[in-house]
C-alpha cells in the first residue's frame, strides 16, 4: 500500500469534522509551497551596493567625508 492508498483509508476513518480539518491542512501546505514558488520566482541577486543604495545617506553624522578627514581615520588615540 503506497501513501497515498494509506492517507485515503485512514481520512475514511474519520469522522466529517476531522476530514474537514485534514482537508485544511492539505489546502494549508498547497499553500505555503504556492507561496515559496512565488518567493522562489521573485527574487533577483541584487548587489550590496544595489541594495544599499536606499540607505547611503540617511544619517548625519556632522563629519564630511572621512575620506578627506585624516584627523577621524587615525581613530582614538591611546592615553
Amino acid at each position: 500500500m503506497n501513501i497515498e492508498e494509506t492517507i485515503v483509508e485512514k481520512l475514511r476513518s474519520l469522522p466529517s469534522p476531522k476530514q474537514q480539518e485534514v482537508l485544511d491542512f492539505v489546502l494549508f501546505l498547497h499553500s505555503q509551497i504556492h507561496t515559496e514558488e512565488i518567493q522562489t520566482q521573485e527574487k533577483e541577486p541584487v548587489s550590496f551596493l544595489t541594495a544599499a543604495k536606499k540607505w547611503a545617506g540617511c544619517l548625519e553624522s556632522g563629519i564630511g567625508d572621512l575620506s578627506y578627514n585624516k584627523k577621524y581615520l587615525e581613530g582614538p588615540k591611546a592615553s
